[in-house]
């Protein structure tokens, strides 16, 4: 078995790999409270890497581009459990204890937690999602996620700022970014929203900078990754063509091949 992925409700999620697995989500689009079960798993965000290993704690802020390699343990699975903070349950709880974000996070953006018993009890109580026996009520579900908050809330006062901060990002160096971010295989309207453009900004503030359109030039510069890899460092094609931001192995070559002239399983 190469990977399992049991989506018990859209807010609680439990996964397994046996095998290496690179495939990780590239977008956080809300803020994660998770427990590594088994194994180890290192996330790259923001120019820095984090290793969270099995027993850990962790909290993942929203609004990241992240990379994750996902380890199992010899002869075991990669197993995690994640609770997403979706922004309803985190407005009706900011209105019910009447809890504002009172000034910029400058926390972190991934965060080893303390154990503590709030903590494993809780996890201890999310059995009935882990083992699939019964279906879980969307109502029930929706009190855990709450649940999760709160004991943030009590054992991290700090993640306040953070869990309720209710802003779109702030417009930035769109440059700086794509340079920087260029890796990742996401949408360009991710894109245009992480730079705080609307997306007939981005392109036109795209277009006056790079003198393309993004998603030209965004293929161009994987390819030019890819290249580099594959002729200077000797990596296997099956291991560039998500390295440096292709999902999809047929497109690659077939781009590759278009570009250079040559497949990219020739360049040595």
């Amino acid at each position: 078995m190469a990977s399992t992925t049991i989506n018990t409700s859209p807010k609680i999620l439990y996964s397994c790999y046996s095998n290496v697995s690179r495939d990780g989500e590239q977008f956080i689009p809300q803020h994660i409270f998770g427990f590594i079960v088994s194994g180890s798993t290192t996330v790259s965000m923001d120019g820095k890497s984090y290793t969270f290993n099995a027993g850990d704690f962790r909290f993942l802020r929203k609004n990241q581009l992240a990379k994750f390699v996902k380890q199992p343990p010899v002869g075991g699975e990669f197993k995690t459990i994640s609770i997403t903070m979706d922004e309803g349950t985190l407005h009706n709880l900011s209105e019910e204890l009447n809890l504002k974000a009172d000034r910029p996070y400058t926390g972190e953006s991934a965060l080893t937690l303390k154990p503590n018993n709030l903590f494993r009890n809780y996890v201890d109580s999310l059995a009935p999602y882990m083992d699939g026996e019964q279906e879980v009520s969307k109502t029930l579900t929706s009190l855990k996620v709450k649940e999760a908050i709160v004991i943030l809330l009590q054992t991290n006062p700090e993640l306040k700022n953070v869990l309720f901060d209710f802003s779109e990002p702030g417009k930035i160096d769109l440059e700086a970014f794509m340079n920087k971010n260029y890796r990742f295989n996401v949408d360009i309207t991710r894109f245009a929203y992480l730079t705080g453009r609307s997306l007939a900004t981005f392109k036109r503030d795209f277009a006056k900078i790079f003198h393309t359109s993004p998603n030209r030039w965004l293929q161009l510069k994987r390819l030019h990754d890819a290249y580099y890899l594959l002729k200077e460092k000797g990596w296997k094609t099956s291991d560039v063509y998500m390295e440096v931001g292709f999902k999809d192995f047929s497109h690659f070559s077939y781009a590759f091949k278009k570009t250079y002239g040559v497949a990219p399983s020739t360049v040595a």
